[in-house]
């Protein structure tokens, strides 16, 4: 695999200094943000097991959920194995969220190839799994293996945030926000930190008027 992967903060201020310094809206946001998160993350089954738990419920209803699995060992594929999706729901997973878990264990990811593999394969790998949408598979790729050329899309506090920091007139939709993304490459992972940092920016200041 030859692609850059972010290790450190130091990664992160390489990756913006190079964004600031071809982007002049990029560098008007990170006035306004200042340093960026890490956000790196352990990778394994237990990481996307937890992005699955966490789609669509509100960051305390998953912590809650999450924190019941892992008393229950289910941070491990095998343990999930052993229990019955109506136990899955019992410790609070949604019958098709349960589904989806089960669908993890079973599909035998070779977590640690994916670690040498591009970007675009790991992509492909997860999709494939039941429950493992493309979002999934980016933050992923982008939080838990560190790529440095990444970037999520779909996700719509980043399409807001390129709304209101390049003055569009309407989100950009997905493709939209890839076409976008095109020109941050090779640091399309800072990018994206970037713009949800601001996003938070924007979402503070509007609470605060």
């Amino acid at each position: 695999m030859d692609e850059r992967v972010i290790l450190g903060a130091e990664c992160v201020a390489e990756g913006m200094a190079w964004l600031a310094g071809k982007d002049r809206r990029m560098a008007e946001a990170y006035l306004r943000t200042g340093p960026l998160p890490l956000r790196l993350k352990p990778d394994g089954f237990g990481a996307l097991l937890s992005a699955i738990v966490s789609q669509q419920v509100s960051v305390a209803s998953a912590r809650a959920i999450w924190e019941r699995l892992v008393e229950a060992g289910c941070e491990r594929p095998e343990a999930v194995e052993r229990l019955s999706e109506d136990a899955l729901r019992a410790l609070g997973l949604s019958r098709q969220k349960a589904s989806y878990a089960k669908a993890l264990a079973e599909a035998r990811i070779d977590y640690e190839a994916l670690r040498a593999a591009p970007s675009e394969d790991v992509i492909k790998r997860l999709v494939a799994v039941k429950g493992v949408g493309t979002w999934t598979a980016e933050i992923y790729a982008m939080f838990s293996l560190g790529r440095a050329d990444v970037f999520a899309s779909g996700d719509l506090a980043l399409q807001e945030a390129a709304r209101v920091l390049y003055g569009l007139k309407a989100r950009p939709r997905a493709r939209e926000m890839r076409d976008m993304a095109e020109d941050w490459a090779p640091w399309r992972a800072v990018a994206a930190r970037l713009l949800w940092a601001y996003y938070k920016e924007i979402k503070d200041r509007e609470g605060s008027l």
